[in-house]
């Protein structure tokens, strides 16, 4: 007899619809493999052929923490191009290049954990480099373009798994996990969800991941919007993973659950998939579903529902079918499109005719970054490496180009008269197991090399303060001082890095010399008889002996030269990263010195700043003033190019840069959220940016004509011509902004509306046509919750930057008034409020909605706008938790109502208070709130 294969299982069957399929595997699965398969690392089904799987693979600007790949620039860098084709070719190459190496090592994953999409509000933020702009359309722009990449264009099935990054208002690293960032309903629809809902609707993006923050109160991991808003704008089955440990930190650190039981239950109801937290190890997170599912916390359905979203991931990636795409590795055009990115980045900021370079120019070449390729905490290895001194030495020739880093120059020594020594260590040989590790920023120190000692002469280090006393040393070798974990002070790292550096000191005054604080470690360096380590104990003071100073080397250098090329910029492990924001825009004190001793050397300076972030510079002295971000494998290179005239720079930025601490209100308080009571990002900025956003400037002149703009059905139909004026083929950036003319409500000065990156030959001429939906003219009407546009004049601006506006016409809208607010059948919202001073927004229950109270428990005022009262009220109640007081006035006039309670009650125990209050017709409305208390609403009656 012959023996018949067993039948194919429909979730094996590639002729059936995923959904099918899904609900077949899903169907198979007992209770207990479908709660291991809720950690990130979900195990193998061995008795149905379902391989161990694992969400998350970090590919911001190349695919990361798995060894050598193709480095791109930063993301901030990326959203200088103002690109969406160079971004889309980039998630091409980086989603090939995932393929490639998972096909050699299965630990590479292909859920990928990017883009990210925070807007880039505040620009001392320590993860400006992974954000594109602070333009919520611009960045979705560019997100959308950068997973369709990522997603690949197979009919069917996805190349890798994109996952935005991080759901929700996530602008602050210090105590990130226990911070609340307050966003009032206007800035939650028209800033922050907006940068995430055109990327999802755009179709190519497989989740998101919340964020350590609290919004409102509430922990993102349990936030109502991933239902409310999130699911809501599309049809595809969307992941939602964890953000590394956040799940523990419901209990452990925000203290917003008594158990982890009732964390976890109410994270996976909120939405969340997938949790990524201890690392490899599953049990925990497996115990807590499990209890929380004995306890009646959840049912089956709700587990079902999680597992259901990571199956369509992984169906979509073809694991369950014969789907082979075996992608591409440092390829040729990879290695190509990294230099044209570069090259892209690059902003102009200044330039006095200097730039381009002629031929034959010699060039000084300093400062900290001019023979430096940073790497930040989501880059992968490099394969290929370029520093703007090596660019220079290839483009000019290095018979023409002298260098200075202008490190100072010193020696350290003991008490006892010695001076510390560097040993030879064998610098050369790899860290053992460096091949082998995932991520190299997460290797351990180096314990096979020798300690530093002493001895009569000392070693010469190369010291660089990076800002705020931030220091680091560096041997003759080139390795930096560095303390492993048995505490042991070595010369063994390569570059700063690590979740926690391990390279960086302190020089603290003590007596007549200093003591050498490690910060990673916090304790002070010692002189032991085995060597340099540090310990609790009181450390070694050290004098200090300069042998040279930074910018002594530098000015030599810069005095025998025709320019001098000052680059200067940041670490980006070092002031101003994940889980450390940045205190001042300021450029570092040792930059400032290097700069001011180019320029007094050799009036024809240029700077070119290479930096995850801006800064606030005086440019007035300076020939020619340069921005790129870290630019990847290609960056000096590019540089190089752009100095030399090869290439036009055309970058434009995706931000504004400020001219001082002083720019804005309380600058330092990165927890004002509130964009538009703030008066921040250049939407709203009404001071004098040093640069604003949009803006680069070019090596040729372009010219703008023939703006029109006519309404058509849905849409506003806007055409202008840009001409190329100039001698060389270059790109030009236009930009489309738009201004309501007489707004009801705060509106932005300007705000972009769309761009076109072109490339134009001299005498060249590009009509640009752009289709505008209607929809991009309304605001969030907070008094109905919906998006509203209002009749009237808008003003269309179309020119270089949003503030060299070129051309601008007026486009008549159609639409109708925002009406007043029904008050007296519905009341107010407490959230709902028009203007606001001296609140918080909160959480009014821990599942769902916003209440207001008193910043820091002391008094706040809500105004809200034309409330409609109708033939008339006669009481006022308002439904409040806690102790305090609510007054209630009209228009600005006397309190006509006070209600209040001193009885404490739990922090969701609410109470309604009701008193006699008179009034008709349309009024504004002002509650002033006293104390610890949470409104959540006010009623009108009688």
């Amino acid at each position: 007899m012959t023996a018949h294969p067993p039948p194919v299982p429909p979730f094996r069957d590639p002729r059936l619809p995923f959904a099918k399929r899904v609900d077949d595997l899903l169907a198979r699965l007992t209770l207990t493999e479908k709660i291991g398969l809720l950690h990130q690392f979900a195990p193998a089904v061995e008795r149905l052929g379902v391989a161990a799987f694992r969400t998350g693979q970090e590919a911001l600007h190349g695919v990361a923490w798995m060894g050598p790949a193709t480095v791109f620039p930063q993301a901030v860098g990326l959203g200088a191009t103002w690109n969406p084709d160079l971004l889309r070719r980039i998630g091409e190459a980086v989603s090939r290049e995932a393929r490639a190496m998972r096909a050699k090592d299965d630990r590479v994953g292909l859920n990928v954990w990017s883009p990210t999409v925070n807007l880039l509000r505040h620009p001392l933020w320590g993860r400006n480099e992974e954000g594109y702009s602070e333009d919520p359309g611009l960045t979705s722009a560019l997100a959308a373009a950068y997973t369709r990449g990522l997603r690949g264009d197979h009919p069917v099935y996805w190349r890798t798994a994109p996952v935005l990054k991080h759901w929700l208002a996530h602008n602050n690293e210090t105590n990130r996990d226990t911070t609340s960032s307050s966003v009032r309903p206007r800035v939650l629809h028209e800033y922050d969800l907006r940068a995430f809902r055109g990327a999802v609707e755009a179709g190519a993006v497989a989740g998101v991941m919340p964020a350590y923050n609290l919004v409102n109160g509430r922990p993102n991991h349990v936030s109502p919007y991933l239902r409310e808003q999130l699911r809501t704008w599309t049809d595809q089955e969307l992941l939602v993973c964890s953000d590394a440990g956040a799940p523990s930190n419901l209990v452990d650190s925000e203290h917003y659950f008594d158990t982890h039981e009732e964390a976890t239950a109410a994270a996976l109801r909120a939405g969340v998939d997938s949790f990524t937290d201890h690392g490899t190890d599953s049990s925990k997170i497996v115990e807590r579903v499990r209890k929380a599912y004995e306890r009646g916390l959840l049912t089956e359905a709700d587990i079902d529902a999680a597992v259901r979203r990571q199956l369509w991931v992984r169906f979509r990636l073809g694991e369950f079918d014969d789907h082979d795409d075996p992608g591409a590795f440092d390829t040729p055009e990879h290695r190509a499109l990294a230099q044209e990115a570069a090259e892209q980045a690059v902003v102009l900021l200044r330039n006095d005719g200097i730039l381009p370079l002629i031929p034959g120019t010699r060039v000084a070449v300093v400062g900290l970054l001019a023979d430096e390729c940073k790497l930040d905490w989501y880059s992968g290895g490099l394969l290929h490496r370029s520093t703007p001194l090596e660019g220079l030495y290839e483009r000019f020739g290095a018979e023409r180009v002298t260098f200075a880093e202008g490190v100072d120059r010193v020696r350290l020594r003991t008490s006892t008269g010695a001076f510390l020594y560097v040993p030879d260590g064998g610098a050369d040989d790899e860290a053992p197991g460096a091949e082998g590790a995932l991520d190299p920023a997460l290797l351990a120190g180096r314990t096979d090399l020798p300690p530093l000692g002493t001895d009569p002469v000392g070693t010469e280090l190369a010291l660089v303060d990076w800002g705020e006393g931030v220091l680091t040393l560096r041997a003759p070798d080139g390795r930096y001082l560095s303390v492993a974990e048995d505490g042991y002070v070595r010369a063994s790292a390569d570059q700063p890095g690590g979740w926690v550096v391990r390279e960086t000191f302190r020089l603290e005054p003590h007596g007549a010399g200093h003591l050498l604080r490690h910060i990673g470690t916090g304790h002070h360096v010692c002189v032991a008889a085995d060597g340099l380590r540090v310990a609790e104990e009181d450390g070694e003071v050290f004098e200090l002996v300069l042998v040279e100073r930074g910018e002594d080397a530098v000015a030599r250098a810069a005095a025998g030269a025709d320019v001098v090329l000052v680059v200067a910029g940041n670490d980006p492990h070092i002031n101003g990263r994940e889980t450390e924001d940045r205190t001042t825009l300021r450029l570092p004190t040792h930059q400032e010195r290097l700069l001011h001793a180019a320029r007094a050397a050799n009036p024809r300076t240029i700077l070119a700043l290479v930096s995850a972030y801006p800064y606030a510079i005086e440019p007035g002295a300076l020939s020619a003033v340069l921005w790129t971000a870290h630019g990847g494998q290609a960056a000096g290179t590019a540089l190089a190019r752009v100095l030399a005239g090869d290439v036009s720079p055309a970058g434009r930025l995706p931000q504004t840069w400020y001219a001082s601490d002083a720019d804005l209100p309380d600058l330092p308080d990165l927890l004002d959220y509130d964009v538009i009571g703030g008066r921040q990002t250049y939407l709203y900025f009404e001071g004098t940016p040093l640069y604003p956003f949009g803006h680069g400037l070019s090596y040729t002149s372009f010219a703008y004509d023939d703006l029109t703009a006519q309404v058509s059905g849905d849409t506003v139909r806007v055409t202008f011509s840009v001409t190329n004026t100039g001698r060389m083929t270059a790109d030009e950036v236009a930009q489309l902004y738009v201004r309501a003319m007489n707004p009801s409500v705060p509106r932005p000065r300007r705000e972009l509306l769309d761009h076109r990156r072109v490339t134009l030959a001299p005498g060249e001429r590009a009509e640009l046509v752009f289709e505008v939906p209607l929809s991009a003219f309304a605001f969030w009407d907070v008094a109905h919750g919906r998006w509203h546009r209002e009749p009237g004049p808008y003003d269309l601006m179309a020119g270089g930057s949003s503030e060299d506006v070129r051309l601008r016409t007026t486009v008549l809208l159609d639409g109708a008034p925002v009406p007043p607010r029904a008050v007296r059948e519905r009341g107010l919202d407490a959230a709902d409020f028009d203007e606001q001073s001296g609140t918080a927004l909160v959480d009014r229950t821990r599942t769902a909605g916003d209440a207001v109270s008193p910043a820091g428990n002391r008094a706040g005022e809500l105004l809200y706008r034309a409330c409609d009262f109708g033939p008339g009220v006669t009481e006022v109640s308002v439904t409040v938790a806690g102790a305090g007081t609510v007054e209630v006035s009209l228009d600005g006039g006397p309190v006509l109502a006070t209600l209040a309670t001193d009885a404490p009650s739990g922090t969701y125990e609410y109470t309604e208070l009701t008193t006699d209050f008179t009034a008709t017709g349309v009024h504004d409305v002002r509650i002033g709130l006293r104390g610890p208390l949470r409104l959540a609403h006010v009623g009108f009656s009688g």
